[in-house]
């Protein structure tokens, strides 16, 4: 899990940039040259939620490609408003303001995030946690960093407890049941807002589109008639990869890993931003991972579990991987040992095939 950072729309800022889409030039590169006639190739890139984020499309007509391209944009950075706790009028912020004195009323959007959630905080016995936002103390930014001491990290982890969040679907409300409480949708919110935008492509007709944002990447069709491609970053040594795959149709590749933001603090321990919510100190888990999930329900497979392998282990992040039909996945250990699963594995195999 992530903690405060500098207060902006920060929603993406506690993934590493694991997955890097290599489109030549910048954005991608591809393998060989396009099949036929050539389409209208447009990328672009935007600081949202924290992070870089990517656009590249693909149709015959221009016009077309830049209206949906910011259309696309227009919506992801509303619901990024929506969902970060720093925007002060923001839900998010509201619901941590009424924590411990009344419910807040939410959007839709926002109740079906917060709903996801909370169902896999039950399923992760709170590996993963929202109310890990009671973190304030840690600091990771440059020129801001800072350890909390014992003292104040215990008392303000006291705080995390997702069944203290209570959910009303009926009257569309959400209430964290004491103060101090506070909401972080960092592991759980990218996603859905980077779909959302993936939506807005493809109801405009955009039939091949990519959308990077910090290293979670969302694709759709191909690039040119030929697969998009995308490298897998090794977190032990960021500027080298450990593989390329080929991703064709319509799915995501979504990272979490711990090396991009941290510091050593005066004990010699190297601290890091993805927190654990039953400890309030940084994840022992693995250094980072990589889900690959396709189809329709592709956010639903993948959604905040990252966040949760990185808490729970190589073990469980097995468990979780092997037991759901059509996610693969890549897990680097803490001790640099390498696990992927068959799906990956075959993913891996296509790019070199």
């Amino acid at each position: 899990m992530r903690s405060r950072a500098e207060a902006s729309t920060d929603i993406g800022r506690r993934r590493l940039v694991m997955a890097l889409p290599l489109l030549g030039g910048g954005l991608l590169s591809l393998a060989g040259s396009a099949r036929g006639a050539s389409p209208i190739q447009q990328r672009s890139s935007r600081r949202l939620m924290g992070t870089q984020l990517d656009i590249a499309v693909e149709g015959s007509e221009p016009a077309r490609l830049t209206l949906a391209v910011e259309r696309a944009y227009a919506e992801m950075a509303r619901l990024s408003n929506m969902m970060s706790r720093y925007v002060p009028t923001s839900p998010v912020s509201a619901i941590g303001l009424m924590a411990g004195v009344q419910p807040v009323a939410v959007p839709a959007e926002l109740m079906r995030v917060l709903l996801d959630g909370q169902a896999l905080a039950q399923q992760t016995g709170g590996a993963f946690d929202m109310t890990v936002g009671a973190l304030k103390a840690w600091r990771f930014d440059l020129g801001q960093i800072a350890k909390p001491s014992d003292e104040l990290l215990n008392r303000q982890a006291k705080l995390i407890d997702y069944r203290r969040l209570i959910l009303n679907q009926t009257a569309g409300t959400a209430y964290l049941s004491e103060r101090g409480m506070a909401l972080d949708l960092g592991g759980i919110a990218k996603l859905p807002i980077l779909e959302a935008g993936m939506r807005i492509l493809a109801a405009e007709g955009i039939r091949n589109a990519l959308i990077n944002g910090g290293g979670d990447v969302f694709y759709r069709g191909n690039w040119q008639g030929r697969p998009w491609r995308v490298g897998l970053r090794d977190p032990r040594q960021p500027q080298q990869l450990l593989g390329v795959v080929a991703l064709e149709g319509e799915g995501l590749l979504a990272s979490s890993g711990d090396y991009e933001r941290g510091f050593v603090s005066q004990d010699g321990q190297r601290q890091h931003h993805i927190l654990d919510p039953r400890s309030g100190r940084p994840t022992q888990g693995p250094h980072g991972l990589s889900l690959l999930a396709q189809g329709s329900r592709a956010v639903k497979a993948v959604n905040g579990l990252g966040a949760a392998i990185m808490v729970d282990g190589l073990a469980a992040g097995r468990r979780h991987i092997e037991a759901s039909a059509g996610l693969a996945g890549l897990i680097v250990d803490q001790d640099g040992s390498v696990w992927q699963s068959a799906g990956m594995a075959e993913a891996l195999r296509r790019r070199t095939a």
